[in-house]
C-alpha cells in the first residue's frame, strides 16, 4: 500500500466520521453525472435531509481507494453515521419501505 493510498483512506475515514450523512457520487447534487447518483440524490432530497457530498470524478484518489476502504465496488455510495448503506438500489429500497425516512429523522440535520 502506497503513501498515498493511505492518506486517500484516512481522509475518507475522516469525511465519513464528520458527516451524519455523506453520499460519495458522481458529480455534484445539482449536476449528476449519472443516473444512480441523480436518482440517490432524489430519493435524499424527498426525504428533506441535508447531506454531505464528495464528487468522486473530481477526486480521482477516492475514486480510486474508496472501493477498497468499503469493500463495495461501486459508486455512488451512501453513509449513515459511519456505516455504509449501499448503492442505488439498496438506498430506493430502503426508501420505498420507509426505512430511510426513519433513519433521516433521527439525524439532527434536517
Amino acid at each position: 500500500m502506497s503513501i498515498t493510498e493511505l492518506n486517500t483512506l484516512e481522509i475518507i475515514k475522516q469525511q465519513i466520521e464528520k458527516y451524519p450523512l455523506i453520499l460519495y457520487m458522481k458529480g455534484t447534487p445539482d449536476k449528476p453525472c449519472c443516473g444512480f447518483s441523480a436518482r440517490v440524490v432524489q430519493i435524499l432530497k424527498a426525504c428533506r435531509v441535508k447531506f454531505a457530498h464528495v464528487d468522486v470524478l473530481e477526486n480521482s484518489d477516492i475514486r480510486r481507494d474508496l472501493p477498497q476502504y468499503s469493500n463495495w465496488p461501486t459508486f455512488p455510495q451512501l453513509y449513515y453515521k459511519g456505516e455504509l448503506v449501499g448503492g442505488c438500489d439498496i438506498v430506493e429500497q430502503l426508501y420505498k419501505t420507509g426505512e430511510l425516512q426513519k433513519k433521516c429523522q433521527k439525524l439532527d440535520l434536517n
